[in-house]
């Protein structure tokens, strides 16, 4: 196969792949009933000027599937990590006892997980968009090259088609895993 084919084909299943891992993360943002220190992750905190993930100035853990705490490093920033949560605006109420920092994760009602599964739907079409634009791009980009042959160039485009029918029904198959474990109670 020509060089120049070839990198247009890597070059689309990087992009195709790099929207399955955008998805991922995405996914992993919306939370499922379940308490998990991932549910904390966007979650920066003013460290002396500077604003730092919650991760990094505190131990974030879950001792059971309805607790979150968050145990700083330093005493003082407890109000500081208190505020930041807040500001979050994840939807949890901190409690500070002194030592650390205590979250109930309220179970989910039918409607929040109705809008939870509508927010992973619309994670998944943008995902879609970004492997089509991938597909898109790669056809373009295959119909440029002159020193190909058409029938190379057809079966590059028919390569290009099977790839992003593969990444499709990849992110088909994780919204629907995400899907059922939103609407799992």
């Amino acid at each position: 196969m020509n060089e120049e084919l070839q990198f247009v084909l890597d070059t689309a299943r990087e992009a195709m792949s790099n929207a399955i891992k955008h998805l991922e993360k995405q996914l992993i943002n919306i939370r499922a009933g379940k308490a998990s220190p991932s549910m904390l992750g966007s979650v920066m905190v003013d460290y002396y000027g500077s604003e730092t993930p919650l991760n990094q100035v505190a131990n974030v853990n879950t001792p059971d599937g309805r607790t979150i705490t968050v145990q700083p490093w330093e005493k003082t920033m407890l109000q500081e990590i208190e505020r930041a949560i807040m500001v979050a605006n994840l939807g949890f109420n901190p409690m500070n006892n002194g030592e650390s920092i205590i979250i109930n994760v309220p179970p989910l009602t039918e409607e929040r997980r109705r809008e939870l599964s509508k927010q992973a739907k619309a994670e998944t079409e943008d995902a879609k968009v970004g492997v089509r634009n991938a597909r898109k791009d790669a056809n373009n980009d295959i119909k440029k090259m002159e020193e190909i042959s058409e029938d190379a160039k057809a079966n590059a485009e028919i390569d290009i088609q099977t790839m992003t029918d593969k990444y499709i029904n990849k992110i088909d198959d994780m919204f629907h895993l995400k899907e059922k474990e939103i609407m799992t109670v």
